[in-house]
Protein backbone atom coordinates (compact mmCIF):
# COMPACT_ATOMS: atom_id res chain seq x y z
CA UNK A 1 0.00 0.00 0.00
CA UNK A 2 2.77 2.23 1.17
CA UNK A 3 4.74 1.45 -2.17
CA UNK A 4 0.80 2.50 -4.40
CA UNK A 5 0.15 5.45 -2.65
CA UNK A 6 3.98 7.27 -3.45
CA UNK A 7 3.58 6.18 -7.06
CA UNK A 8 0.40 8.39 -7.55
CA UNK A 9 1.89 11.08 -5.78
CA UNK A 10 4.89 11.23 -7.98
CA UNK A 11 2.21 11.30 -10.59
CA UNK A 12 0.21 13.73 -9.34
CA UNK A 13 3.02 16.10 -8.46
CA UNK A 14 4.01 15.86 -11.98
CA UNK A 15 0.91 16.41 -13.48
CA UNK A 16 -0.23 19.36 -10.54
CA UNK A 17 3.43 21.07 -11.53
CA UNK A 18 1.63 23.30 -14.20
CA UNK A 19 -1.44 23.52 -15.90
CA UNK A 20 0.28 23.94 -19.49
CA UNK A 21 1.76 21.49 -21.63
CA UNK A 22 5.07 22.42 -21.59
CA UNK A 23 5.60 20.36 -18.06
CA UNK A 24 5.64 17.17 -20.42
CA UNK A 25 9.02 18.50 -21.41
CA UNK A 26 12.14 16.85 -19.75
CA UNK A 27 12.45 16.59 -16.07
CA UNK A 28 15.39 18.17 -14.84
CA UNK A 29 14.76 16.95 -11.21
CA UNK A 30 13.52 13.74 -12.07
CA UNK A 31 16.93 12.86 -14.31
CA UNK A 32 19.23 14.79 -11.49
CA UNK A 33 18.42 13.14 -9.01
CA UNK A 34 17.79 9.64 -10.40
CA UNK A 35 20.46 6.72 -9.42
CA UNK A 36 23.71 7.56 -12.17
CA UNK A 37 24.41 4.72 -14.40
CA UNK A 38 27.34 2.89 -13.40
CA UNK A 39 30.44 3.79 -15.08
CA UNK A 40 32.30 1.15 -17.37
CA UNK A 41 35.84 0.64 -17.84
CA UNK A 42 36.14 -1.65 -20.62
CA UNK A 43 38.74 -4.31 -19.50
CA UNK A 44 42.01 -3.90 -21.65
CA UNK A 45 43.84 -6.77 -23.91
CA UNK A 46 41.73 -9.45 -25.83
CA UNK A 47 39.46 -11.44 -23.60
CA UNK A 48 35.95 -11.46 -23.05
CA UNK A 49 33.83 -10.32 -20.84
CA UNK A 50 29.57 -11.38 -20.55
CA UNK A 51 26.95 -8.91 -19.27
CA UNK A 52 23.73 -10.35 -18.53
CA UNK A 53 20.23 -8.43 -18.10
CA UNK A 54 17.34 -9.61 -15.27
CA UNK A 55 13.72 -8.13 -17.32
CA UNK A 56 11.95 -9.62 -13.99
CA UNK A 57 14.23 -7.64 -11.36
CA UNK A 58 14.17 -4.52 -13.79
CA UNK A 59 10.07 -5.05 -14.30
CA UNK A 60 10.33 -5.07 -10.51
CA UNK A 61 12.16 -1.59 -10.37
CA UNK A 62 9.39 0.04 -12.97
CA UNK A 63 6.94 -0.85 -10.64
CA UNK A 64 8.50 1.29 -7.81
CA UNK A 65 8.58 4.24 -6.70
CA UNK A 66 10.99 6.14 -5.44
CA UNK A 67 13.29 3.80 -7.80
CA UNK A 68 15.43 1.26 -6.08
CA UNK A 69 19.07 2.43 -5.52
CA UNK A 70 20.40 -0.99 -7.05
CA UNK A 71 24.09 -1.85 -5.92
CA UNK A 72 26.46 -2.57 -8.36
CA UNK A 73 29.49 -5.26 -6.94
CA UNK A 74 32.79 -3.55 -7.84
CA UNK A 75 34.02 -6.25 -10.83
CA UNK A 76 37.31 -7.48 -9.31
CA UNK A 77 40.35 -7.24 -11.78
CA UNK A 78 43.27 -9.99 -11.09
CA UNK A 79 46.76 -8.23 -9.91
CA UNK A 80 48.80 -8.40 -12.85
CA UNK A 81 52.74 -9.24 -12.08
CA UNK A 82 54.89 -6.12 -14.11
CA UNK A 83 56.04 -7.40 -17.43
CA UNK A 84 54.37 -10.69 -17.50
CA UNK A 85 53.24 -11.65 -21.33
CA UNK A 86 49.80 -10.24 -22.44
CA UNK A 87 47.75 -12.16 -25.16
CA UNK A 88 48.27 -11.21 -28.63
CA UNK A 89 46.11 -9.53 -30.83
CA UNK A 90 45.20 -10.45 -34.43
CA UNK A 91 45.33 -6.89 -35.89
CA UNK A 92 48.40 -4.87 -37.37
CA UNK A 93 51.28 -3.37 -35.87
CA UNK A 94 51.90 -0.30 -37.37
CA UNK A 95 55.50 1.34 -37.37
CA UNK A 96 56.66 3.27 -36.13
CA UNK A 97 55.63 1.50 -33.05
CA UNK A 98 54.42 4.30 -31.29
CA UNK A 99 50.46 6.06 -30.19
CA UNK A 100 50.38 8.59 -32.70
CA UNK A 101 51.34 6.14 -35.74
CA UNK A 102 48.94 4.10 -34.65
CA UNK A 103 46.30 6.39 -34.58
CA UNK A 104 47.42 7.73 -37.98
CA UNK A 105 47.79 4.77 -39.26
CA UNK A 106 45.60 4.44 -42.68
CA UNK A 107 45.34 0.74 -43.07
CA UNK A 108 42.41 1.37 -39.85
CA UNK A 109 40.91 3.84 -41.42
CA UNK A 110 40.52 2.42 -44.54
CA UNK A 111 38.87 -1.00 -43.17
CA UNK A 112 36.83 1.21 -41.08
CA UNK A 113 35.53 2.81 -43.49
CA UNK A 114 35.13 0.16 -45.86
CA UNK A 115 33.30 -2.03 -43.54
CA UNK A 116 29.94 -3.82 -43.99
CA UNK A 117 26.55 -2.64 -42.58
CA UNK A 118 25.43 -5.87 -41.62
CA UNK A 119 21.67 -6.54 -42.17
CA UNK A 120 19.17 -5.46 -39.74
CA UNK A 121 21.46 -2.41 -38.58
CA UNK A 122 22.43 1.08 -39.47
CA UNK A 123 25.59 2.12 -38.75
CA UNK A 124 25.57 5.44 -36.38
CA UNK A 125 29.40 6.74 -36.56
CA UNK A 126 32.49 5.42 -38.18
CA UNK A 127 35.96 5.63 -38.11
CA UNK A 128 36.60 7.28 -34.87
CA UNK A 129 39.22 7.58 -32.22
CA UNK A 130 37.07 6.58 -29.59
CA UNK A 131 35.40 3.88 -27.72
CA UNK A 132 32.00 4.43 -26.07
CA UNK A 133 30.65 5.26 -23.01
CA UNK A 134 26.75 4.57 -23.74
CA UNK A 135 24.51 3.25 -21.53
CA UNK A 136 23.63 -0.28 -20.73
CA UNK A 137 26.74 -2.30 -21.13
CA UNK A 138 26.56 -5.89 -22.17
CA UNK A 139 30.42 -7.28 -22.34
CA UNK A 140 32.90 -7.60 -25.21
CA UNK A 141 34.58 -10.13 -27.08
CA UNK A 142 37.87 -9.69 -29.77
CA UNK A 143 37.75 -11.41 -33.30
CA UNK A 144 40.65 -12.12 -35.70
CA UNK A 145 39.40 -9.73 -37.76
CA UNK A 146 37.18 -6.68 -38.17
CA UNK A 147 34.25 -8.35 -39.09
CA UNK A 148 31.26 -6.20 -38.46
CA UNK A 149 28.84 -9.33 -39.29
CA UNK A 150 30.11 -11.56 -36.47
CA UNK A 151 29.71 -8.36 -34.06
CA UNK A 152 26.36 -8.53 -35.08
CA UNK A 153 25.73 -12.03 -34.95
CA UNK A 154 26.95 -12.16 -31.39
CA UNK A 155 24.48 -9.08 -30.33
CA UNK A 156 21.78 -11.24 -32.04
CA UNK A 157 22.73 -14.00 -29.66
CA UNK A 158 22.55 -11.69 -26.10
CA UNK A 159 19.75 -10.54 -24.69
CA UNK A 160 18.87 -7.28 -24.71
CA UNK A 161 21.69 -5.68 -26.66
CA UNK A 162 20.65 -3.34 -29.62
CA UNK A 163 23.99 -2.24 -31.21
CA UNK A 164 27.67 -2.47 -31.14
CA UNK A 165 30.72 -1.21 -31.22
CA UNK A 166 33.53 -1.98 -32.96
CA UNK A 167 37.22 -0.52 -33.23
CA UNK A 168 40.97 -1.03 -33.31
CA UNK A 169 43.03 -0.96 -29.66
CA UNK A 170 46.58 -0.74 -29.24
CA UNK A 171 47.52 -2.93 -25.93
CA UNK A 172 50.63 -3.72 -24.74
CA UNK A 173 52.35 -6.83 -24.95
CA UNK A 174 53.91 -7.13 -21.72
CA UNK A 175 51.95 -5.81 -18.68
CA UNK A 176 53.53 -2.27 -17.70
CA UNK A 177 55.40 -2.05 -14.87
CA UNK A 178 58.76 -1.91 -13.50
CA UNK A 179 61.19 -2.99 -16.21
CA UNK A 180 59.31 -3.26 -18.81
CA UNK A 181 57.53 0.64 -18.42
CA UNK A 182 56.29 0.93 -22.52
CA UNK A 183 56.46 -2.09 -23.83
CA UNK A 184 55.89 -3.05 -27.55
CA UNK A 185 52.11 -3.09 -28.51
CA UNK A 186 50.11 -5.55 -29.58
CA UNK A 187 46.65 -4.63 -31.58
CA UNK A 188 43.26 -6.21 -30.35
CA UNK A 189 40.34 -5.98 -32.79
CA UNK A 190 37.35 -5.58 -30.35
CA UNK A 191 33.69 -5.83 -29.98
CA UNK A 192 31.53 -3.84 -27.32
CA UNK A 193 27.99 -4.93 -26.99
CA UNK A 194 25.59 -2.36 -25.63
CA UNK A 195 21.62 -2.15 -24.70
CA UNK A 196 21.57 1.44 -25.01
CA UNK A 197 22.64 4.10 -27.56
CA UNK A 198 25.67 3.76 -29.81
CA UNK A 199 26.11 7.05 -30.99
CA UNK A 200 28.93 9.27 -31.86
CA UNK A 201 28.36 11.97 -29.18
CA UNK A 202 29.03 9.02 -25.92
CA UNK A 203 32.30 7.95 -28.11
CA UNK A 204 34.53 9.03 -25.43
CA UNK A 205 36.78 6.30 -24.41
CA UNK A 206 39.89 7.59 -26.59
CA UNK A 207 42.39 5.23 -24.34
CA UNK A 208 44.35 5.04 -21.09
CA UNK A 209 47.84 5.23 -19.61
CA UNK A 210 49.27 2.15 -17.94
CA UNK A 211 52.80 3.33 -16.99
CA UNK A 212 53.63 4.68 -19.34
CA UNK A 213 52.42 3.12 -22.01
CA UNK A 214 49.50 4.86 -24.06
CA UNK A 215 46.29 2.47 -24.88
CA UNK A 216 44.73 4.57 -27.99
CA UNK A 217 41.58 3.21 -30.47
CA UNK A 218 41.19 3.96 -33.62
CA UNK A 219 38.87 2.74 -36.43
CA UNK A 220 36.10 2.68 -34.54
CA UNK A 221 32.65 2.43 -35.78
CA UNK A 222 29.21 2.09 -34.44
CA UNK A 223 26.30 0.39 -35.16
CA UNK A 224 22.40 0.35 -33.99
CA UNK A 225 19.76 -2.34 -34.81
CA UNK A 226 17.10 -0.78 -36.89
CA UNK A 227 14.09 -2.90 -35.51
CA UNK A 228 11.83 -1.50 -33.24
CA UNK A 229 12.04 -3.40 -29.73
CA UNK A 230 8.68 -5.17 -29.01
CA UNK A 231 6.30 -4.50 -26.42
CA UNK A 232 3.67 -7.57 -25.99
CA UNK A 233 0.04 -5.48 -26.20
CA UNK A 234 1.26 -2.41 -27.52
CA UNK A 235 2.09 -0.78 -31.69
CA UNK A 236 5.07 0.78 -31.30
CA UNK A 237 6.75 4.09 -33.94
CA UNK A 238 10.73 4.87 -33.82
CA UNK A 239 10.93 8.63 -33.02
CA UNK A 240 14.69 9.47 -34.25
CA UNK A 241 15.93 11.58 -31.34
CA UNK A 242 12.80 13.70 -30.48
CA UNK A 243 10.10 12.95 -28.37
CA UNK A 244 6.07 13.33 -28.05
CA UNK A 245 5.31 16.97 -27.41
CA UNK A 246 1.30 16.41 -27.15
CA UNK A 247 -1.22 19.73 -26.85
CA UNK A 248 -4.47 19.48 -25.21
CA UNK A 249 -7.01 17.10 -26.64
CA UNK A 250 -10.05 17.88 -28.35
CA UNK A 251 -11.70 18.29 -24.82
CA UNK A 252 -9.29 20.63 -24.46
CA UNK A 253 -7.74 18.21 -21.60
CA UNK A 254 -4.12 17.37 -20.97
CA UNK A 255 -3.32 13.85 -21.81
CA UNK A 256 0.16 13.69 -19.98
CA UNK A 257 0.27 11.93 -16.52
CA UNK A 258 4.39 12.25 -15.40
CA UNK A 259 7.26 10.52 -15.80
CA UNK A 260 10.02 7.99 -14.75
CA UNK A 261 13.20 7.07 -15.32
CA UNK A 262 15.48 4.41 -15.25
CA UNK A 263 19.05 4.10 -14.93
CA UNK A 264 20.68 0.67 -13.59
CA UNK A 265 19.76 -1.24 -16.22
CA UNK A 266 19.76 -1.19 -20.32
CA UNK A 267 17.22 0.38 -22.82
CA UNK A 268 13.85 -1.75 -22.59
CA UNK A 269 10.59 -0.26 -23.13
CA UNK A 270 9.10 -3.28 -21.67
CA UNK A 271 10.26 -1.06 -18.57
CA UNK A 272 7.61 1.67 -19.14
CA UNK A 273 5.08 -0.75 -20.25
CA UNK A 274 5.23 -2.18 -16.56
CA UNK A 275 5.09 1.05 -15.38
CA UNK A 276 2.07 1.97 -17.23
CA UNK A 277 0.26 -1.37 -16.20
CA UNK A 278 1.39 -0.69 -12.69
CA UNK A 279 -0.28 2.85 -12.68
CA UNK A 280 -3.62 1.88 -14.12
CA UNK A 281 -3.69 -0.96 -11.21
CA UNK A 282 -3.82 1.37 -8.55
CA UNK A 283 -5.67 4.08 -10.30
CA UNK A 284 -8.63 1.77 -11.05
CA UNK A 285 -8.46 0.25 -7.20
CA UNK A 286 -8.47 4.18 -6.31
CA UNK A 287 -10.93 5.97 -8.21
CA UNK A 288 -11.10 9.86 -8.19
CA UNK A 289 -14.69 11.57 -6.54
CA UNK A 290 -15.23 13.14 -9.46
CA UNK A 291 -14.12 13.29 -13.08
CA UNK A 292 -12.81 10.08 -15.16
CA UNK A 293 -9.96 7.77 -13.81
CA UNK A 294 -6.78 8.53 -15.65
CA UNK A 295 -5.58 5.28 -18.08
CA UNK A 296 -2.36 5.07 -19.50
CA UNK A 297 -3.06 3.73 -22.87
CA UNK A 298 0.26 5.31 -24.95
CA UNK A 299 3.76 6.37 -23.83
CA UNK A 300 7.28 7.93 -25.23
CA UNK A 301 10.74 6.62 -24.27
CA UNK A 302 13.94 7.45 -24.84
CA UNK A 303 18.11 7.31 -23.69
CA UNK A 304 18.14 10.81 -21.92
CA UNK A 305 21.89 12.15 -21.60
CA UNK A 306 23.53 15.40 -20.09
CA UNK A 307 26.04 17.25 -21.62
CA UNK A 308 26.75 13.76 -23.50
CA UNK A 309 26.78 11.55 -21.03
CA UNK A 310 24.05 9.04 -20.75
CA UNK A 311 21.82 9.55 -17.67
CA UNK A 312 19.31 6.70 -18.56
CA UNK A 313 15.89 5.71 -19.91
CA UNK A 314 12.91 7.85 -19.60
CA UNK A 315 9.42 7.06 -19.65
CA UNK A 316 6.61 9.45 -20.35
CA UNK A 317 3.10 8.23 -19.95
CA UNK A 318 0.30 9.48 -21.20
CA UNK A 319 -3.73 9.11 -21.65
CA UNK A 320 -4.12 9.36 -24.93
CA UNK A 321 -2.25 8.25 -28.11
CA UNK A 322 -0.35 10.88 -30.54
CA UNK A 323 1.45 10.41 -33.81
CA UNK A 324 5.03 11.17 -35.23
CA UNK A 325 4.09 14.66 -36.19
CA UNK A 326 3.72 15.38 -32.26
CA UNK A 327 7.64 14.65 -31.88
CA UNK A 328 8.86 18.14 -31.56
CA UNK A 329 11.08 17.86 -28.40
CA UNK A 330 14.90 17.54 -29.48
CA UNK A 331 16.26 18.50 -25.69
CA UNK A 332 16.51 21.14 -23.57
CA UNK A 333 18.92 23.36 -22.07
CA UNK A 334 19.16 24.28 -18.34
CA UNK A 335 21.95 26.90 -18.00
CA UNK A 336 24.56 25.66 -19.32
CA UNK A 337 23.69 21.82 -19.10
CA UNK A 338 22.42 20.46 -22.00
CA UNK A 339 19.83 17.26 -21.74
CA UNK A 340 19.50 15.57 -25.32
CA UNK A 341 17.15 13.01 -26.20
CA UNK A 342 18.38 9.69 -28.43
CA UNK A 343 17.10 6.57 -29.48
CA UNK A 344 13.33 7.60 -29.11
CA UNK A 345 9.71 5.21 -29.54
CA UNK A 346 6.47 5.92 -28.62
CA UNK A 347 4.04 2.70 -27.70
CA UNK A 348 0.22 2.65 -28.60
CA UNK A 349 -1.94 0.24 -26.28
CA UNK A 350 -3.48 -2.22 -28.96
CA UNK A 351 -6.71 -2.97 -27.17
CA UNK A 352 -7.50 1.25 -27.19
CA UNK A 353 -5.57 4.20 -28.17
CA UNK A 354 -7.12 6.31 -25.18
CA UNK A 355 -8.50 9.23 -28.11
CA UNK A 356 -11.56 10.50 -26.48
CA UNK A 357 -14.88 10.95 -28.37
CA UNK A 358 -14.84 15.02 -29.38
CA UNK A 359 -16.54 17.17 -28.09
CA UNK A 360 -17.60 15.48 -24.95
CA UNK A 361 -21.08 15.53 -23.49
CA UNK A 362 -21.14 15.07 -19.69
CA UNK A 363 -24.83 12.80 -18.93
Amino acid sequence: MKKSTTLLQTLVYSAGASALVPRQKINFSLVDSAPKPTSVSIPVGPTAQVVTYNLSAATLAATATPLPVVAIEKRQIAARTACEPQPTGAGPVPSPDTDSAFVDFSGFSSIAANASVPSGYNMTFSNLHAGNNAYGYMGYTTFSSYDTGACASQCDTISGCLGFNIYFERDPSVEPGPGCENPPSTTVIKCVFWGGYVAAENAKNEGQYRADFHVVIAGSNGYMKTAIPTVLGFTGQSLGNSAINAPLDCNGRDTYMGAKIFSTSIFDPNLCAAACASQNEYNLAHPVTYGETLICNFFTTYLVAKNGDPQGQYCALYTQSWNSSYATNDGLWSGTDHYTIGYAFSYTNTTSSGIPVCPFKSV
